[in-house]
């Protein structure tokens, strides 16, 4: 039999845990995880000991509300530090998290870049830029000295380029992060 002692401490504990979760959300997760463990009382032999064993410790139950919150958020997030976060919260459950980390942090970076490198187009003309030497590309970006023996294609026209291009790297890696979050979103729903 399940006292209201005990219930009380485990509630307690899981409170306190469950940290930066909003109050309303928090008071919502106590009262149906309180519901949940009266419920497995009813059950035959359903000891304090057997419902806090099959629910876990209140951190441990606290961290899966946690890392689910996080999730949530990110999934609907424009922000690429709440999409980091919650690609990275869930990188800690898999291998495919991991991969989409890193291509974040990739995409991120390559279409920062872009939109850096444009930015410094004006400022830098001579060492930013499309270099091709002999027909074929030697490289882009901004670059001190300039590269030697090349001469750069786009002029003015690689602000849009890379304007463009850098644009298009940070939204597609906002919008692969999401897609990622909200798809394992619904597979933990699935299998939970």
């Amino acid at each position: 039999m399940i006292t209201d002692r005990q219930l009380e401490t485990y509630l307690m504990s899981l409170r306190a845990h469950l940290g930066p979760i909003t109050l309303n959300e928090r008071e919502e997760i106590l009262r149906e995880i309180e519901a949940h463990i009266r419920d497995a009382q009813e059950e035959p032999g359903a000891t304090i000991e057997v419902v806090l064993t099959r629910l876990g410790t209140a951190e441990e139950l606290a961290a899966q509300y946690r890392d689910g919150a996080l999730i949530r958020k990110a999934s609907r997030s424009y922000s690429p530090i709440t999409l980091l976060r919650g690609a990275l919260r869930l990188g800690t459950s898999g291998l495919s998290g991991i991969i989409v980390f890193f291509a974040g942090m990739i995409g991120y970076a390559m279409g920062g870049g872009f939109v850096l490198s444009a930015m410094l187009k004006p400022v830098f003309p001579g060492n930013t830029g499309l270099w091709v030497h002999d027909g074929q590309l030697v490289d882009f970006g901004t670059h001190f000295p300039a590269p030697a023996g090349a001469h750069e294609v786009l002029g003015n026209w690689y602000i849009l380029f890379s304007l463009i291009l850098g644009s298009l790297l940070l939204l597609g890696t906002m919008y692969l992060i999401r897609v990622t979050l909200r798809v394992s979103k619904l597979a933990q729903m699935r299998l939970g």
